[in-house]
């Protein structure tokens, strides 16, 4: 399987708790040679953005920074008019049948390990 999904935000959990679900998760899919993750953190119930959402997309940056993971594509950059969507599709073409392409979907991030 080249593309997983993670729900990050089942059963409510603190900040700290979706921090190490998603690490052991994307450990788990690079163990497994997993090309994608796709991660579901909610987009937060003030309508501003949840704190999750903010804490997972800094965690992944840092992680594309220091080499660990490939890219990430935030949920509402997903598209074909976006860079760094196109470079993760070249990575992995499966990515373009996910059913949030094209979709500006807040709520979502997608790892390429």
């Amino acid at each position: 399987m080249s593309v997983v999904t993670i729900n990050l935000e089942s059963g409510m959990p603190t900040v700290e708790t979706a921090k190490m679900k998603m690490s052991q998760a994307l450990r788990s899919a690079k163990a497994n040679r997993t090309q994608a993750v796709k991660l579901i953190h909610g987009y937060g119930s003030s309508g501003r953005g949840g704190a999750i959402k903010e804490e997972v997309r800094r965690q992944l940056a840092s992680m594309k920074r220091s080499g660990a993971i490939k890219e990430f594509v935030k949920g509402e950059e997903f598209s074909p008019f976006e860079g760094c969507a196109r470079h993760a599709l070249d990575l992995c073409p499966e990515l373009s049948r996910d059913r949030d392409y094209s979709r500006c979907n807040h709520g979502i991030t997608i790892v390429i390990l």
